[in-house]
């Protein structure tokens, strides 16, 4: 497995890319996609929600167990991934690309992201 350098982490195995424009995309680490097994349901913020680093966003359930989403950083959501929604096992056959999450304009962001080396010495992958 291997994590895309470009992209930052946190150690509740969320993905986070550089900011364009503000505008940050999350998503779920193919560690925690794996861990979590196959994704049946997904619940996102809404746009317009504020969301907080460290804090509680939204829910993936699978067929193994209900785990909380989390927010790498602080901002207000500007999309979410419908396909995802639709399509929940986006999240385990596509984590990285179409198994995105939603989009976030940053206001803050905390200093304990985790590079992609990083990231792969925590999660032991």
């Amino acid at each position: 497995m291997s994590n895309p350098q470009q992209l930052r982490y946190s150690k509740e195995h969320e993905w986070l890319t550089a900011a364009e424009d503000g505008v940050s995309t999350v998503g779920i680490t193919e560690h925690a996609a794996n861990a979590l097994g196959d994704v049946v349901y997904v619940q996102l913020p809404e746009v317009g929600d504020t969301v907080t680093a460290g804090e509680t966003c939204g829910e993936l359930e699978s067929t193994k167990s209900v785990s909380d989403l989390y927010a790498p950083v602080t901002g207000e959501v500007v999309e979410t991934n419908q396909d995802v929604v639709d399509e929940p096992s986006l999240v385990n056959s596509a984590p990285f690309e179409g198994g995105w999450l939603f989009k976030v304009r940053v206001t803050e962001e905390p200093k304990d992201l985790l590079s992609a080396d990083e990231y792969t010495e925590f999660s032991g992958n």
